[in-house]
């Protein structure tokens, strides 16, 4: 079973920042259970967006370079807001520190332009050869599998059109 909670990653400078949204469904399995009348996205799950959306923000930044990128940590973290089926988390982080394994981020999530969570993120990289050189094929498999996965997730092109239309539609109501 797969848990991705990123749709599609709507804007991305490599070793900056990343944004990204989420457009929760009463489909969810998890809504069963949470609650039943008064459906919600689980904090730990809204949390688990950000860190999946900062992942890509570090593949991508450092070229697929690691195999496994995984958090370490979540510090600071404040829920401010309910995700509701229907409505989309936008989710955005950004880079602050990085050293030879970790990276630090500065992560947040909105919904309609309201604070909903927010997190600084210690996230560890690495492959699986460090421990087990036997192990290089197994991340030459997962690299290209995140790969083709990525390239599902952002269309720089479409991402640059859409960053467009909104600076137009600001200019016209201004």
């Amino acid at each position: 079973m797969s848990f991705d909670f990123i749709d599609r990653i709507t804007d991305l400078r490599p070793g900056e920042r990343v944004e990204a949204i989420k457009t929760l469904t009463l489909a969810e399995e998890y809504l069963k259970d949470h609650f039943p009348r008064f459906p919600v996205m689980p904090g730990v799950l809204m949390l688990e967006a950000m860190f999946q959306a900062s992942a890509w923000l570090i593949r991508q930044s450092e070229e697929f370079q690691h195999s496994v990128v995984v958090l370490k940590e979540a510090r600071n973290t404040k829920y401010t807001g309910f995700v509701e089926p229907g409505q989309t988390l936008v989710v955005s982080a950004e880079i602050i520190k990085q050293d030879e394994s970790t990276t630090t981020l500065k992560a947040r999530g909105e919904i309609d332009g309201s604070g909903a969570v927010s997190s600084r993120l210690l996230v560890h990289r690495y492959n699986l050869r460090e421990n087990d050189p036997a192990a290089a094929g197994k991340d030459a498999y997962m690299i290209e599998h995140l790969r083709r996965k990525f390239d599902l997730l952002y269309f720089p092109i479409a991402a640059d059109e859409e960053s467009e239309e909104n600076t137009a539609e600001a200019s016209e109501s201004a």
